[in-house]
Parts: C-alpha cells; sequence; structure tokens
C-alpha cells in the first residue's frame, strides 16, 4: 500500500464527469478511457478502489491542511505564525477565504470516487469475495468523506448514486442536515464492517487497507460523536476483545511516529494513512487533486507545519503551554517525565539526555534555559514534533513541501481504550472497574501507576464527571496531544456552548509573550515563559478563542460555492452565525487541585 498508482486520481472529478449534449457525429475512441468503459473488469475496478487511498493524501484531506484545521481548532495547539492557519485557528475565518473550500473540495474527490465503485459493482450478496471487498473499501472511503464534512462543516450535500454526475442539472445538489449525513456514514460503516476482512488476513490488509477494524473504529467515533453511547460501546469493546481483528499496545509509544516498515502498521494501528518513506518519494508536489504526476512525492506537510523555522520548518503551529504543563503534571514510577512528551514537544529536559539518543533535528531544540525557537514572525513557541523527524535521527533539517514519510496513524488502539471507558462512563452514570482498567493500560504503557494509585488524579474513579474530565481533559491530551480528533472532541462535548467549558478552553489556549527590542531598535521576544509561568485567558496576551463567534465551530461555506450552487442556501451555522445549542448536558468542569 506504500506504492500506489495515482493515475486515476482525477477519474470522476464533479467537473469532467458532467454530461454533454449529443453531437451530430458522434466517435468515440476505444482507447480512452471513460466512466462508462473504466471499472467494468476486476483489474481496472480495483485500480479506482486504489485512487480512493490516494485521494486521502490531498492537500484538503490529510496531506496538510485538511489535518491541520482541526489541531488548530483545538486547546492543544495554536497558529504561532500568524499566517495561514489563523483564521482557523482564532475560528472566525470569513467566508471570503478560498481555503474555506479545500477541505470540501477534496473529501468531495474522494466519495465521487467511491461512488463510482459502488456504481460499477453488484450488491454483496452472492458475488465474488474480492467485489465484496472493493464495497466494503468504497463504503469505508465514502463514510469516511462524509465523516471528515460533517465534522467540519456541519452540514453538506450527500451524493450517494454516481448517476447524479451524468447530469448537470442534478449535480447542483441541496443541502442535508449533519443528522442525516451521521445517518449515513452510520449505513455505510455497518455494512463495511460486514463486508471488510480482519487485518488477521496479512498482506495487504495488515499493510494498510481498510479492514472491519477500521469501519468499526470509525463506526464507533461517529456513535461517540452522536451521543450513542451504548452501542459506541458495544463496538469499541468489539475491536478491544478481537471480534474485528487482533490489536495491542506497541510497548514504545515514539513506534507510532516514526517510518519504516518496522513502525508503520504496527499493531496498534487501526488506520492510518500511507505515505512513501524518506528516499522513496518522487520529485513533484502535488498540492491539488486534478494533478496526477507519475513521480508525485506522496508524502505530507505536517512536518513543515510543525516543525520550527530554526530548521527549516514553516512553524505554523506550536504546542500550547496548557498541555506542556499538563505533562509536567505527574511523573512515572521510576520517578522521571511521562515519555509521551518527549514524542509530542520539542523540549530539552535532562530526562531526554539518559533515555533517548539524540538524533535528528530534535535534539538541539531550545530547554527552558533559552528561548529563540524562530517562527514566521518571532513570537517564539513550542515547536511540536509528532509527525516529525524532530526524534527520529534521519535527517538533520527539513525540506518542505509535501516531503514527510512519517504515516498519519488516524485511529490507535490507545484511542478506543480511552473511547470505551468514556462510554462505560455514560452508561453507567460513572466508571467501573472495566473503565478504569482501559485508562490504566494506556497509563501504564507511558510507565505511569493505576490511576486509582495517582497522587493527583485518583479522585478521578470516585465520579462521572470526575472521570470525565481526566478522560478528556488529561489522558486524552497526553497520548493524543497535537493528533487529529481534538476539535471533533470539542464539538462532540459542547464546550462551546457552556460558560465555564468556554473559559476552561480559553485558558488552555492562552498565549503570552514578554516583548522587547534588539540592537536595532526592532521589538522581538524578550523571554518567552512558557516553561515556569501557568497562565490563563486573565493574563495572557491571547488565546486562540478571543474572536469565537457562536457558530464558528464549524468552518463558514466558502461564499463562491454558495453563488455557484443557490441550492445550498445561506450555508452552516458559521455562515450565518448561528448558535449550536446542544441537546444534552454538558458535563461541568472538575478540579483535580
Amino acid at each position: 500500500m506504500k506504492k500506489f498508482n495515482i493515475i486515476l486520481t482525477s477519474l470522476v472529478a464533479a467537473a469532467t464527469l458532467s454530461g454533454c449534449s449529443e453531437d451530430l457525429l458522434d466517435v468515440k475512441n476505444t482507447n480512452q478511457m471513460t466512466s462508462e468503459n473504466f471499472g467494468n473488469d476486476v483489474e481496472t475496478l480495483e485500480e479506482a478502489v486504489i485512487a480512493c487511498y490516494n485521494h486521502i493524501r490531498m492537500e484538503g484531506t490529510y496531506s496538510r491542511v485538511g489535518y491541520n484545521y482541526d489541531v488548530c481548532r483545538g486547546d492543544e495547539a495554536w497558529n504561532s505564525s500568524q499566517v495561514w492557519y489563523l483564521p482557523f485557528d482564532d475560528l472566525n475565518s470569513p467566508a471570503t477565504n478560498e481555503m474555506n473550500n479545500w477541505v470540501l473540495r477534496d473529501w468531495y474527490y474522494t466519495i465521487n470516487v467511491a461512488n463510482f465503485v459502488i456504481n460499477k459493482i453488484p450488491t454483496a450478496e452472492g458475488v465474488s469475495e474480492a467485489h465484496k471487498r472493493m464495497r466494503g473499501q468504497s463504503l469505508f472511503f465514502r463514510a469516511l468523506g462524509y465523516y471528515n464534512i460533517m465534522g467540519y462543516y456541519q452540514c453538506a450535500p450527500l451524493i450517494t448514486d454516481y448517476e447524479t454526475y451524468s447530469d448537470i442539472e442534478k449535480s447542483y445538489v441541496s443541502m442535508n442536515t449533519q443528522a442525516e449525513l451521521i445517518e449515513q456514514i452510520k449505513k455505510d460503516l455497518i455494512e463495511a464492517v460486514t463486508l471488510l476482512p480482519k487485518r488477521d488476513e496479512g498482506g495487504e490488509w495488515t499493510n494498510g487497507r481498510a479492514t472491519c477494524g477500521a469501519a468499526a473504529a470509525y463506526l464507533a467515533k461517529t456513535l461517540m460523536f452522536n451521543h450513542e453511547f451504548a452501542d459506541a460501546q458495544k463496538y469499541l469493546e468489539g475491536i478491544i476483545n478481537g471480534e474485528y481483528g487482533t490489536y495491542s499496545l506497541v510497548s514504545n509509544y515514539g513506534a507510532n511516529f516514526q517510518e519504516g516498515t518496522a513502525y508503520e502498521n504496527n499493531s496498534e494501528s487501526i488506520f492510518e494513512v500511507q505515505f512513501l518513506d524518506n528516499g522513496q518519494q518522487g520529485t513533484d508536489e502535488e498540492w491539488t487533486p486534478v494533478n496526477v504526476s507519475s513521480s508525485a512525492t506522496q508524502g505530507h506537510a505536517i512536518e513543515s507545519n510543525f516543525a520550527a523555522g530554526s530548521f527549516g520548518g514553516w512553524a505554523d503551529i506550536s504546542a500550547s503551554i496548557w498541555l506542556y504543563n499538563l505533562f509536567k503534571s505527574e511523573k512515572t514510577t521510576e520517578g522521571k517525565l511521562d515519555p509521551r512528551l518527549y514524542w509530542t514537544i520539542g523540549t530539552s529536559e535532562t530526562d531526554w539526555t539518559d533515555d533517548y539518543p539524540a538524533g535528528g533535528y530534535g535534539n538541539v531544540y531550545y530547554g527552558k534555559e533559552k528561548s529563540g525557537i524562530v517562527t514566521n514572525n518571532n513570537y517564539g513557541g513550542i515547536p511540536i514534533v509528532k509527525w516529525t523527524n524532530a526524534r527520529t535521527g534521519i535527517i538533520t533539517a527539513v525540506t518542505t513541501g509535501l516531503r514527510c514519510g512519517i504515516n498519519l496513524r488516524l485511529i490507535r488502539l490507545a484511542d478506543i481504550y480511552l473511547l470505551a471507558a468514556e462510554a462505560i462512563n455514560e452508561t453507567n452514570g460513572g466508571p467501573n472497574a472495566t473503565a478504569i482498567s482501559y485508562v490504566n493500560k494506556v497509563r501504564n504503557r507511558a510507565g505511569l501507576c493505576d490511576l486509582e494509585e495517582s497522587s493527583k488524579y485518583k479522585s478521578a474513579t470516585t465520579s462521572a464527571d470526575a472521570f470525565f474530565e481526566y478522560i478528556a481533559n488529561v489522558e486524552r491530551p497526553r497520548e493524543l496531544g497535537c493528533e487529529f480528533g481534538r476539535g471533533f472532541d470539542l464539538i462532540r462535548w459542547g464546550w462551546f456552548y457552556d460558560t465555564d467549558r468556554f473559559n476552561q478552553l480559553k485558558d488552555h489556549a492562552s498565549i503570552y509573550f514578554e516583548m522587547g527590542t534588539d540592537d536595532n531598535g526592532n521589538q522581538v521576544v524578550k523571554s518567552t515563559p512558557l516553561y515556569t509561568n501557568p497562565i490563563d485567558r486573565t493574563t495572557a496576551q491571547k488565546t486562540s478563542f478571543d474572536n469565537y463567534a457562536p457558530g464558528h465551530e464549524y468552518i463558514p461555506y466558502y461564499q463562491n460555492t454558495l453563488n455557484d450552487n443557490p441550492n445550498l442556501g445561506k450555508g452552516n451555522s458559521a455562515n450565518t452565525n448561528t448558535p449550536n445549542t446542544p441537546s444534552f448536558n454538558i458535563r461541568p468542569v472538575y478540579s483535580f487541585e
């Protein structure tokens, strides 16, 4: 799965599939591939399935902005460059911003290809195993597309029939609600679970293909988003118990964030985006889905966004002060720092000297004794090292662009454990022994004691509110910090619509800089007290949520898109500045102090 055939990446772009008026002389070139003569046999249909895998590596899906928008939307990171991602970090992107359309554009390319395959193959009953698996993978990718669109844009046109593209008038579809999108996602994934094999089958099903485990995991995430906790728990515990394949936590947390066959598609990974390793990539950077170069780099730009300018990165996004201090709040049973800090944030700590080899460019990141990490405007900030080579030793400086070969693990077993613990907490009215054991598996892998023995967090086991607080604001950030999904979590928890929770978000995303002047009189960061001075919104110079208006937890529709298709109406809540008041009770803030 590392070497994708990308010939078909624009096969079913909507712009190329509109119906044409009948010419007086209609002469067809039988050697030219079209949507009519392509995909009529197993071999070419498999090429279309592979195109789905390629499409999730585009600019708006997971290669850059489609991944980073959600990182910015959360409270674990902030926009340190004040360009590109600032409107998405501040949740105030105007409808006139063309970048609003990139995620929508690229996910619909994926959905279009999936619809093409589904249209070309018969129903699951009585067909060959190959066709079942093609349909299962296509259903998975269609659901994955709508899952991302639902979480980013709230509402969207729901297109499930490939014939929609055959008539230009039919293509101007109307808007569907978020609830309707969720129901379709669930329907597709429920079927995909029955059609796809387990990763235990080996071969390509272990090395990157979508499996029944991946479908079950995304189904559970969708159900959690929709507060269907009992149903989600069934699938989450099915994954844990091996019903959908054999998964286990890897002993070394850092193995989840390195490239190469020794690390990627490991026993913990349930689904990841496949990128070519360093030294195996092509030369052409394909930033849009219309490019079909056979020499594409086939890497991602997340490293470029995260890495400090001092080492060649763009330094667009930095880790929050809150996240750094959260890692420092608890030591391992050996009295050392949580090793997940090393693999998440680019700081130098004394523990690193003994426990981790110097490697890559990360060994020269500044510690608390120094400042000077260069961002695009010299505002400082703590670099994110996850999804970069700062700790791998492979390279000594960043080559910016679509060049990083580390596979992006979208769902890991650790995430499943924490989701299952949360689901049990909701259905049971509080934690039970099973839920606590799931949390302990994640803690123990990091070298931490059992939760019941923690001097700081042992009260988490005493009530539903305390256990939820621990999962949401301690263990998920430490385990999954700066990975895709935090923004989705904040929406599903309703935190934008509760005063205490929203103030908590502002505290988490607070930023403070002490400014001074250099020898030439230019304003510079005098010092960056990110390490020893925890701050909150009352003393911060800025927080990521200062300019938030209700409804803008979603990306607004690009105004030109709304102009092109009047059937889309006024867009979503961000376009109309409409609050999305949750219909569920938002759990109150619980303090461990």
